[in-house]
């Protein structure tokens, strides 16, 4: 083919690419309009399940789909159900916070359109998620492949310039909206998550300012906030007459810089964010709690260099399993309990 013959393909590409955009374009603005009329096809419906990340970003993503008029619905919280049947799904190596975030997503199937599972592996140099949640996307779709479910995700690798803001518009425009809705969409789902989180950390501060006993636990929100596994431990704490305080509830900026006290070479952002905490107030409890979930590997790791690194501050390495039961776990608060308040000449 001749150059001039190369020249009128590409033009003609170029003219049938701009005539796509334009259908495209007027097809949103159609979709819009009917939206507002309350017309046209049924609004989309986007299921969240209430397991793993959730916790940490449930503002920004219930935010987002709703500043678009996207219905979101949530998986309840987990039972003993949910959790056995996430177990039933996956191999026995999986770690347990795994086992129920597959539960709750068997729970959503064929209740949405969509299963929202983004992808998010680093905010940056030494600021990596866990390979779990780079990964949970495309198991689950692995794990789901049997149903008609369809799945939903967002890339955030800020390592390889795939920024939140830019992920966040690029789900809003696959979803039909056009780049301004789904940018402003995120900036307002932005601030009220900073907001919150504001809110949040300035409340967790002025639990180190109470009288008592306080004790830190060091956990991710997955595990804390979780109605099935981690509300045992906040519940007995509370009942006990102890101040439980999160560790993971901090300022993040700073909680990075101080972790860095504890350990230079740690690369997991929510790890970093403990870790800093923990430097940041361990003169101002009276003991700490690691909580983790069987067989996590970056938890094994950061709770046996705190255990080493600790000094002069019980602390008491609390692995979740998933076994029947809530005895065995308030056995070991029980006692760990004792010994902070016979340290202090309480008991």
């Amino acid at each position: 083919m001749d150059k001039k013959a190369v020249k009128r393909v590409d033009k003609q590409t170029k003219k049938e690419s701009k005539k796509a955009r334009r259908i495209a374009k007027r097809a949103r603005k159609a979709e819009k309009r009917a939206r507002k009329k309350g017309t046209g096809t049924p609004a989309i419906t986007i299921g969240i399940p209430r397991a793993l990340l959730y916790f940490r970003y449930e503002t920004l993503w219930k935010g987002f789909f709703k500043e678009l008029g996207v219905e979101t619905v949530i998986s309840a919280p987990t039972d003993r159900a949910i959790m056995e049947t996430g177990s039933s799904l996956v191999v026995d190596e999986t770690c347990l916070s795994a086992k129920i975030f597959y539960g709750h997503v068997n729970s959503l199937v064929g209740r949405c359109d969509y299963i929202f599972i983004p992808r998010i592996s680093s905010y940056g140099r030494h600021r990596n998620m866990c390979v779990r949640f780079d990964a949970l996307y495309d198991e689950t779709c692995n794990v789901f492949r049997g149903t008609n479910q369809k799945f939903l995700t967002c890339n955030v690798d800020e390592l390889k310039d795939e920024k939140e803001k830019d992920a966040f518009v690029d789900l809003g425009y696959r979803l039909g909206f056009s780049h301004k809705e789904a940018k402003r969409a995120y900036k307002r789902a932005k601030r009220a998550e900073q907001k919150k989180r504001r809110q949040a950390v300035n409340e967790t501060e002025q639990l180190y300012r109470r009288e008592g006993t306080k004790i830190l636990i060091a956990g991710h929100s997955y595990l804390i906030e979780d109605a099935f596994i981690g509300r045992t431990v906040t519940d007995y704490l509370k009942k006990s007459g102890v101040t439980a305080i999160r560790a993971d509830l901090v300022d993040q900026g700073d909680a990075l810089k101080r972790s860095l006290e504890m350990s230079p070479t740690c690369r997991w952002e929510v790890s970093r964010e403990i870790l800093g905490s923990i430097v940041m107030h361990k003169d101002k409890v009276d003991g700490i709690i690691l909580m983790s979930a069987f067989p996590c590997g970056p938890d094994a790791m950061v709770n046996e260099l705190l255990t080493r690194k600790l000094q002069g501050i019980p602390v008491l390495n609390l692995v979740l399993d998933g076994q029947s039961g809530t005895a065995g776990v308030e056995t070991r608060l029980e006692s760990f309990v004792d010994i902070i308040r016979f340290k202090e000449g309480t008991l």
